[in-house]
């Protein structure tokens, strides 16, 4: 198999930072809501293990490439051997580090052709994401949270909706259109990182207020109108430990 050209990978800004999107997308599942699964894949036993995130969101743990030299950077080596030598929580948060790394390792692989001003507007939309280690570890910063304007505890009486994050009494809605919209723009679900988007189903933890797609956290707008209080799957999992 030859190795692909530079040339031939994803040249603009906008491309290399689409390709990042999916491959982190596809991780964070993986140590996310996907954690057992993974867990169970990363046997001990097995031979060197690599996770790979892709570009349409899935993931894969495998063997590493065979080509020498590869086609793309290759994530971290062995992440199974660990598994059992470590605190789950703290293997779980290696795992992310190493992503986080092998995902700006591509990112700027396939923009080794860009010039310095595009290298900085990439890592500039690189960084509005919280990581990988952020996400797994809950270490968010405090600015991709969303503004106390936006959560449902502010806006006196509010509905989870298809067509945004929630809705208003109608004066409200017509009062405060244009600046909800960029409000929430700034909005990032708790689950993939991404940012928020008005065609898209969200709904929000009434525990911590953390916004999520309904598609991550697998709750449909039919479902969500019979959610009298709304616990995402970390809350969850912490009240039933409690």
């Amino acid at each position: 198999m030859e190795m692909a050209s530079i040339s031939s990978s994803p040249r603009t800004v906008e491309e290399i930072f689409k390709d990042y999107s999916g491959r982190r997308a596809g991780i964070v599942r993986a140590l996310t809501y996907d954690v057992e699964d993974f867990y169970g894949l990363c046997d001990p036993e097995k031979e060197n293990l690599c996770l790979y995130g892709h570009p349409d969101e899935s993931w894969e743990v495998t063997l590493p490439a065979e080509e020498v030299p590869p086609e793309l950077p290759e994530p971290a080596l062995g992440i199974n051997f660990a598994r059992d030598g470590m605190n789950r929580k703290d293997w779980l948060s290696l795992v992310a580090v190493h992503s986080d790394c092998w995902l700006l390792s591509v990112a700027f692989y396939l923009g080794a052709r860009l010039n310095r001003n595009e290298r900085k507007r990439l890592f500039s939309l690189i960084n509005e994401l919280p990581t990988v280690f952020e996400v797994v570890t809950e270490r968010k910063p405090v600015k991709d949270k969303p503004s106390t304007d936006s959560g449902s505890k502010s806006r006196g009486s509010t509905k989870r909706s298809s067509d945004g994050l929630v809705k208003s009494n109608p004066k409200l809605a017509d009062e405060n259109y244009e600046e909800d919209e960029n409000e929430h723009s700034e909005t990032l679900c708790g689950s993939c990182g991404g940012n928020y988007n008005a065609d898209e189903f969200w709904i929000g933890c009434d525990i911590c207020e953390k916004w999520f797609h309904g598609k991550c956290v697998k709750i449909t707008p039919a479902k969500a109108e019979s959610i009298k209080q709304y616990k995402c799957p970390s809350c969850s999992m912490k009240r039933g430990r409690q």
